[in-house]
């Protein structure tokens, strides 16, 4: 038996659910804010953050823009939790280096390494993200 065998992978539509209602909740915006931006009505929207629905790809996408975000981030941020549920480390290749770490005369980028533990897993990454 392999451990893949034991583990409940969480289902996919609580998973967006909850962290579209987050970036909603940390815009400080109302459901029906978002809902009329998306052009989705509030009580389906609602069902969408509580995991009840499955939402479209056309329903994720409008509600993506009406929070400012790319659906790669939606994608990127279930990747990431996803990970952290397994205790992988989640490489975001596309992270300003750290300038104390460059020095002048080399212009190289470096791939920030993080390790995603309790608030920290739920903020929208902007990069692409490696599970390692």
């Amino acid at each position: 038996m392999t451990h893949l065998e034991h583990r409940t992978e969480p289902l996919l539509r609580r998973l967006v659910g909850a962290i579209l209602r987050e970036q909603r909740e940390r815009q400080g915006r109302t459901l029906r804010d978002v809902a009329e931006d998306a052009r989705v009505s509030v009580a389906y929207l609602s069902e969408v953050e509580r995991g009840r629905k499955e939402a479209s790809s056309e329903v994720l996408a409008a509600v993506c823009r009406a929070l400012g975000l790319r659906l790669v981030d939606l994608v990127g941020t279930a990747h990431a939790q996803l990970a952290l549920a397994e205790g992988r480390v989640v490489v975001d290749l596309t992270a300003p280096a750290a300038r104390e770490l460059t020095s002048a005369s080399a212009r190289h980028e470096l791939a920030t390494v993080t390790t995603l533990t309790g608030r920290a897993a739920s903020a929208v990454p902007t990069g692409l993200l490696l599970a390692a």
